[in-house]
């Protein structure tokens, strides 16, 4: 009996092997490949491991969001099959970022309905292509907005690949896929997930492993235009809006020896100043007003209407503000010419998307050296619908984070 049971593995590995390259080159060794099959049968077919060594679309469930509502409902739906430049990853954490909440109201852009959200994810590679290089099984990955993009223009050349001039950046979630049939892409919110290596940032062993997926969104999008910038130590800075993104600047600036005030319609001082900021100010406070030409640098994460002059007026000459928050159409900041252009003072207003990838895997192994991590809370994914009505009311901890292993087929 046991004879005939290794003779039926042996021909399903045949069989692979003709139709997509084998388990070894997928990165299973053969004995790999009969460990898991052996002892978590369930969790294999769970993750698609039969149908990415076949070549065939991998079956995925998630929760999805069918309309502008946030209700979420369990969801079944299929990832593109695996390519020879391909990882398939286990998703094990998925952050909860603001502008999910958007892109499920359809604040920005029309959504693909059922959409799956979740473009911080952190996970562990299952499966890798013949070709690739970067990752083997064991490993552990983590994606952030894009997973892929034409790779050909300037702009992708400089590792810049979210301005991609083609237009061929692929988002993670409720985005046209240009490179396989214009298929819908679905976020973290699920338990897998196949894509390009190239797109995966290496997340080493020691890193702290649940707290690791807002950094593939909130740190990147912080850390772009702190180092775009050149924060160093001595500048006097400011954060506006410390919320998830928000309190991730603080915690870079802080390390680059700079001097941080941090911006606030609710109250977070002790929070903050336990993060290292030098002062907390609430907006509704007379202390707000008594800023005027203070700041070398202002990074901006509210993501609801506000005055921008307010704080251009409260850079130095030659000074920076960078916009990271991204705001309903209905929410949109005020900002008024006359009153921007009569300053005189060459002080610069910019905007920033998250990262390139190189600077991606930049931000996350100098998080990880210097411990900088997101405050965060782990919640189940049947709490999705009370947690976005948190974060909608500014109510959250800094970051919600999803723990995967609570989806259940």
């Amino acid at each position: 009996m046991q004879n005939q049971h290794n003779k039926t593995r042996r021909e399903f590995l045949k069989t692979s092997a003709k139709i997509a390259g084998g388990a070894a080159a997928l990165g299973f060794g053969a004995n790999a490949l009969f460990a898991q099959n052996a002892n978590t049968t369930t969790q294999s077919e769970i993750l698609g491991l039969k149908e990415a060594l076949s070549g065939k679309e991998i079956p995925s469930i998630g929760y999805a969001a069918h309309s502008k509502e946030w209700k979420f409902k369990p969801f079944k739906f299929s990832r593109h099959p695996m390519g020879a430049n391909d990882v398939l990853l286990e998703i094990l954490y998925a952050g909860i970022c603001h502008s999910d909440l958007h892109a499920v109201s359809g604040d920005h852009h029309v959504p693909i309905y059922p959409i799956v959200p979740g473009h911080e994810i952190l996970g562990k590679v299952v499966a890798v292509g013949k070709s690739v290089s970067k990752f083997k099984v064991g490993d552990y990955a983590g994606v952030g907005c894009m997973v892929n993009s034409c790779g050909k223009c300037e702009a992708c050349k400089a590792s810049k690949e979210q301005y991609c001039t083609n237009g061929k950046t692929v988002f993670t979630y409720n985005s046209k896929d240009v490179f396989h049939n214009d298929a819908n892409t679905y976020g973290g919110y699920s338990n897998n997930i196949v894509l390009s290596e190239k797109f995966a940032i290496k997340v080493p062993k020691n890193a702290e492993l649940e707290k690791v997926a807002p950094l593939l969104c909130a740190g990147v999008t912080t850390y772009s235009p702190i180092m775009f910038s050149k924060v160093k130590k001595g500048d006097k800075v400011a954060v506006a809006g410390v919320g998830g993104l928000g309190h991730m600047a603080l915690q870079y600036m802080v390390k680059l020896g700079a001097e941080v005030t941090c911006f606030d319609i609710v109250e977070k001082k002790d929070a903050v100043l336990a993060l290292g900021a030098k002062e907390f100010v609430n907006v509704k406070s007379k202390r707000f007003n008594e800023f005027a030409n203070t700041f070398n640098f202002i990074i901006s994460t509210i993501p609801y209407h506000y005055d921008v002059n307010v704080y251009h007026k409260m850079l130095k000459f030659g000074g920076e503000m960078a916009i990271v928050g991204l705001p309903a159409s209905k929410d949109k900041p005020k900002l008024d010419f006359d009153d921007f252009v009569w300053q005189f003072q060459n002080k610069r207003i910019y905007p920033s998307v998250i990262g390139g990838i190189k600077e991606t895997q930049e931000m996350l192994d100098f998080s990880v050296k210097n411990k900088i991590y997101p405050k965060v809370q782990i919640i189940p994914i049947n709490k999705l619908d009370e947690a976005y009505e948190i974060v909608a009311a500014g109510k959250a901890d800094f970051r919600f984070v999803i723990d995967m292993s609570s989806l259940k087929a």
